[in-house]
């Protein structure tokens, strides 16, 4: 049994897309007879403070799932302040940095990135003590920075992030990339390096959700993820206009955008958006059984991006109403999963709402079906896996 550590700055307990596909990626690795270590923060995201289990700790060594989870100190923070932020990644990733150096650690290890500073450190030290490194690419850096206006042109917090890009792609003996817009820019710059196509394909281990949706109530559409700027959740219950259909908005998370989106919500109560915070994975699926479909919005078109919620809502038979451009746009047309509205075009979105609300739920549970049975071919995660291995990427 091959010994594997993976460096992440995000896992369970801890919520969101980046928390449940580091988790998936390890426990199909131990299911594949993998001895895997997961190397992260002590829990805080997205609350940005320490949860009670971790609070008045250093460290804390737990076992989940068959997965030895060792967790650091962090400075937590979700802050919108840049400064705040780097000061939370950096206080990780220098104890992270003397762990890497001084404690014993397989000779294969999986980084996580982004962040791109966290990942930028790890790869160093492991660079270092000459170790086998492994790349998983999530999202590109500093590019999404710039087209998220988290970071300017040309400053030197971008000049430095693109030193960092390139240590990383340079020293990893392997990169997976969980898009084809990834594995492009990272082939521009580095033709010869070994690059795979990774997505972040779910495994729910289910027959799909068993609706339980009346076609005489109004078509329940929902998001669920994180209340980020990144996500523009916000903005979307702003411009979003249901108030003459037969469709309800309800909302799952939470996150920097929370505290505002309930203000507006409650001085908003003709605009049919109900929030329900934040659920347990589970719990959430469970929820789920008595809606229809699942809108995916992003702020902006983000090169290098495709939001799991595109894979995690399709294998459980939802349709998808995605509003975020790039390759995620591509996926959801090319396999039938539902309805794309041009990234930050409000005026086509409630168009596209528009025609749900027309053509109503019966429809819409027969498409249910269709999506379930697509999502469940192409969107294989042990098959995904199992081609890796084959391929010796692990």
């Amino acid at each position: 049994m091959e010994d594997l550590l993976i460096i992440s700055n995000y896992y369970p307990p801890e919520k969101g897309a980046a928390a449940n596909r580091i988790e998936q990626l390890a426990l199909k690795l131990s299911q594949n007879n993998y001895k895997v270590t997961v190397l992260c923060p002590l829990g805080n995201y997205p609350k940005g403070e320490l949860f009670a289990d971790y609070k008045g700790k250093f460290s804390v060594v737990e076992k989940r799932q068959n997965i030895t989870v060792k967790r650091l100190w962090i400075y937590p923070s979700v802050s919108k302040n840049i400064f705040k932020r780097t000061l939370s990644v950096l206080s990780f990733s220098s104890i992270l940095f003397f762990s890497l150096l001084f404690k014993k650690t397989p000779q294969k290890v999986i980084v996580q990135s982004p962040p791109l500073l966290l990942s930028f450190v790890a790869v160093l030290a492991l660079w270092i003590t000459r170790k086998t490194i492994l790349l998983n690419v999530s999202d590109l850096w500093p590019t999404a920075a710039i087209e998220l206006k988290a970071i300017k042109p040309g400053s030197i917090s971008h000049k430095v992030s693109l030193f960092f890009e390139r240590f990383i792609y340079a020293n990893a003996s392997t990169i997976l990339g969980q898009s084809n817009e990834i594995i492009h820019h990272i082939k521009e710059q580095f033709p010869e390096k070994k690059c795979y196509l990774y997505r972040n394909f779910p495994d729910h281990q289910t027959e799909g959700i068993q609706m339980h949706t009346n076609v005489n109530e109004p078509i329940t559409l929902f998001y669920a993820g994180l209340l980020g700027v990144a996500q523009g959740v916000l903005e979307l219950c702003q411009k979003i206009a249901i108030e003459g259909l037969n469709i309800e908005l309800h909302i799952f998370g939470d996150g920097a955008e929370k505290v505002a989106l309930e203000a507006f919500i409650e001085k908003n109560p003709d605009k049919k958006i109900i929030f329900h915070g934040m659920l347990e994975r589970h719990l959430l699926h469970e929820k789920l059984k008595n809606f229809d479909l699942a809108i995916i919005p992003l702020k902006t078109r983000i090169y290098g991006s495709v939001p799991s919620k595109i894979f995690e809502y399709s294998t459980l038979g939802f349709p998808v109403l995605y509003f975020g451009g790039g390759e995620g746009e591509t996926i959801v047309t090319e396999n039938k999963l539902g309805w794309v509205a041009p990234v930050g075009d409000f005026e086509k979105l409630n168009s596209v709402l528009n025609e749900i609300s027309t053509i109503g739920k019966s429809t819409i549970q027969h498409l249910q079906k269709d999506v379930y049975k697509t999502a469940q071919q192409e969107f294989n995660l042990e098959r995904q896996i199992q081609q890796l291995i084959k391929e010796n990427v692990f």
